[in-house]
């Protein structure tokens, strides 16, 4: 959607005064929120709102056949919606390029982060493993859905739990296990920088979002001192450039640290509650 010149001159005046049209900094988040159990028919749930953008990340568990180079290992597929409801920019249909986009970074996100043990997820070596399903729908779209589906594909594979399965290895759906996925500590964190004019900022908008050039998601995760990035995505034509990417490296590593852990002691806070109860 094409933002009109004088709301993007706007935007870059303040910016380069470190000010923004709802008066944050340029790497300040706004409030972040998580739910989890919101489907009683999922096998994880969980709704994320950043702002006034909101996703829902649902999972669902299957058995299949293994893929024949991973005979040994699960699977996992990603796969996410913009409808009508989120936004009068997004039509009814099949997922669109950026629908398409959003899944594969989240699904690689969490993919080469480590934080599934794929082995674990091995049934019959070579005849039956697990498949992890998860969908994403977003139900308001105020600018920077990407990092919204991401942390909500994290909190619900955390709450997710295993069905019951017969002595056929069928799936009995609507009876679950206690057991839980086979996560390890290291939960990945998506952030994503943008790039509007001369000036890179983080959490979006929508109006920001729609005034920007390029950008740059990264994946992080601590397993064990360092932080590492696990994957990027270059997003838009606009190039960026050398010190830009240094700069955004040094700024995802600060974020990282700064938000990374609030995130994780709402979802041990979930996690706790629902054991206890």
């Amino acid at each position: 959607m094409i933002l009109p010149n004088n709301n993007k001159k706007r935007i870059i005046s303040l910016l380069k005064d470190n000010k923004r049209i709802d008066s944050r900094n340029n790497f300040d988040f706004r409030e972040i929120k998580i739910e989890t159990g919101i489907s009683n028919n999922a096998e994880g749930t969980a709704r994320v709102k950043i702002g006034n953008t909101e996703v829902i990340a649902g999972i669902k568990l299957d058995t299949q056949t293994p893929y024949t180079d991973h005979e040994d290992e699960g699977t996992m597929v990603t796969g996410m919606e913009y409808s009508p409801i989120c936004s009068e920019r997004y039509e009814p249909g099949p997922p669109k390029m950026n629908a398409i986009e959003t899944a594969r970074v989240v699904d690689r996100g969490i993919r080469e982060s480590g934080f599934i043990d794929w082995k674990k997820l091995c049934i019959i070596k070579k005849e039956k493993v697990w498949s992890i399903i998860i969908d994403l729908y977003c139900i308001n779209d105020d600018g920077n859905v990407l990092d919204a589906a991401a942390l909500a594909a994290v909190a619900a594979l955390k709450v997710t739990r295993f069905p019951e399965i017969d002595e056929n290895n069928k799936v009995k759906y609507g009876m679950w296990t206690d057991k839980k996925l086979p996560l390890n500590k290291h939960s990945p964190l998506t952030i994503t920088f943008y790039k509007i004019g001369d000036n890179i900022l983080l959490d979006p908008n929508r109006s920001e979002e729609d005034a920007s050039d390029a950008r740059l998601t990264l994946s992080l995760s601590q397993p064990h001192k360092e932080i590492i990035i696990n994957s990027m995505q270059k997003g838009e034509i606009t190039p960026i450039t050398g010190p830009e990417l240094l700069s955004i490296i040094n700024e995802s590593e600060k974020a990282f640290k700064t938000i990374f852990p609030d995130i994780i002691s709402k979802i041990n806070e979930i996690l706790t509650y629902e054991t206890e109860n």
